[in-house]
């Protein structure tokens, strides 16, 4: 049944995709769709605009408009589709995502210096990486956008190394669930540090804000770094411990 209501509007020619928005919408109203917000359902929109302050273009906006009425109950059940969707696969129905731990090795054959992988856990992408990982435990946590190991050169050496490593894509994937991942990482695991790198792009912006919120969501005071790597593999700059 449609009614005259409250109801978001995206403007998708000012939208960039950064996903900023996302984890802002309780209701799971909005997802990122081939690289912009998306209204998922107009019954899953509450109207009142939590995720208006998350825009870094002005990209949304209030707008009262006959619309399919809000229903809670609805928003419940695919906020619950949702969350089965996002369960990590377990490892004996996916034997490379078995949790595993060991010493990085040095590169067989005539290596360069330096070019040794310096990786010590597996699997390495945040949906597959429970917060209850053993070797998640008394680490600095490196969480990065997965477009940074490309291209920066020295990414093993400067970031990788010595840190256990959480990565995925801040525009490509769902936020909200990265957030609730580093939530509960934040709040049961005894980190010593956690360190984020992003690209210099716009829609690499969501994943620092995601790590922003989910250390004041678990009222942590790890120290913390932000780094942001330029498309030519640069340190464009750099804040935090």
């Amino acid at each position: 049944m449609q009614v005259a209501r409250k109801i978001i509007e995206i403007n998708e020619e000012l939208c960039n995709g950064c996903g900023q928005c996302v984890p802002s919408c309780a209701e799971g109203a909005i997802e990122i769709r081939d690289g912009k917000a998306h209204l998922v359902a107009e019954r899953f929109c509450d109207g009142l605009g939590a995720c208006l302050g998350e825009c870094p273009t002005g990209a949304l906006r209030i707008i009262e408009r006959l619309a399919e009425d809000f229903d809670e109950a609805a928003v419940h059940s695919h906020l619950a589709a949702r969350k089965a969707l996002e369960a990590p696969p377990l490892a004996c129905a996916c034997p490379g995502s078995q949790l595993r731990a060991f010493t990085p090795q040095p590169s067989p054959g005539p290596a360069t210096a330096g070019s040794a992988s310096t990786l010590g856990q597996w699997p390495v992408q945040i949906r597959l990486v429970p917060p209850k990982a053993p070797f998640l435990a008394g680490s600095d946590l490196l969480i990065t956008a997965d477009c940074v190991p490309v291209a920066c050169g020295a990414f093993h050496q400067e970031f990788l190394a010595g840190r256990r490593i959480l990565l995925g894509c801040p525009k490509l994937d769902d936020l909200a669930s990265y957030e609730e991942r580093f939530v509960e990482i934040f709040r049961t695991v005894p980190l010593k540090s956690v360190t984020t790198v992003i690209m210099e792009v716009p829609c690499c912006s969501g994943m620092t804000a995601a790590v922003r919120r989910a250390l004041s969501r678990a009222g942590s005071v790890l120290p913390a770094r932000e780094v942001v790597i330029g498309v030519d593999g640069s340190v464009r700059r750099q804040q935090g411990a």
